[in-house]
């Protein structure tokens, strides 16, 4: 059983994109996979409840298949930070209670497990704690997905840095284009990926160009085409 915290250097970097896509890669491989999104603000309303379309993709590349709830058992309508959408709703939003949460899920010892964060590395969960340390309580190693885009190399060496001041390893580290014009220039583009991959110090999982798909199933299966499992799960793939 491998299990793993996916964070990303910011809101936008691609993490959901990276996490279905390793799912669906561990999918490929015949492994049972499951994704969680502990908390998620932005959700539309439905007949079911309020649903959030990270989490979804998340649920589709599961298997065996779990309730949405499994997924994301807590769910703001608010795009808005975490904690300002739970304040919002009347919701606490501690470490200790999305610890609890977790801790069976992993005991159901899935081939691959992925915890997704929200936004970056450091975002709140109240006034005095992150979400960041739900991971280091559960003790997970972190997969980083870092948004290419002008800035990416300061902000992937300052999430790398504090996640392993945070006490936890860094087991890789995976590139997604987030911005068309950062790759135009192909010779520095390449640049900034030999800097990252010199400077980041974990292994390199994959980088996921701008994928022309809609669907997020689709773009799932398209993304798992550059990507690399993590670990042990990687040999022989």
């Amino acid at each position: 059983m491998r299990a793993y915290f996916l964070t990303g250097t910011d809101t936008d970097a691609g993490k959901t994109l990276i996490s279905a896509g390793l799912l669906a890669l561990g999918r490929r491989h015949g492994l049972t996979t499951l994704g969680l999104k502990p908390v998620a603000s932005g959700c539309e309303a439905s007949a079911a409840g309020l649903r959030n379309a990270d989490a979804l993709a998340l649920q589709a590349q599961s298997h065996p298949a779990v309730a949405y709830a499994t997924v994301n058992p807590l769910a703001f309508a608010p795009a808005i930070a975490p904690h300002l959408a739970a304040r919002r709703a009347g919701v606490t939003l501690t470490q200790q209670r999305l610890v609890d949460w977790a801790r069976p899920l992993l005991a159901e010892h899935r081939d691959l497990t992925l915890i997704e964060g929200a936004g970056g590395w450091r975002v709140p969960l109240n006034a005095h704690e992150d979400l960041a340390g739900m991971a280091v309580q559960l003790g997970l190693p972190v997969l980083l997905v870092v948004g290419l885009r002008l800035g990416c190399i300061s902000h992937a060496r300052l999430t790398a840095e504090a996640i392993r001041a945070d006490g936890l390893s860094l087991a890789g580290w995976i590139g997604s284009l987030v911005d068309s014009d950062f790759a135009r220039d192909e010779a520095l583009y390449r640049d900034n990926l030999a800097t990252l991959e010199a400077t980041l110090s974990a292994p390199c999982l994959g980088v996921v160009p701008r994928l022309a798909c809609a669907a997020p199933g689709a773009m799932a299966v398209a993304a798992a085409d550059f990507l690399t499992l993590p670990g042990a799960l990687s040999d022989g793939n």
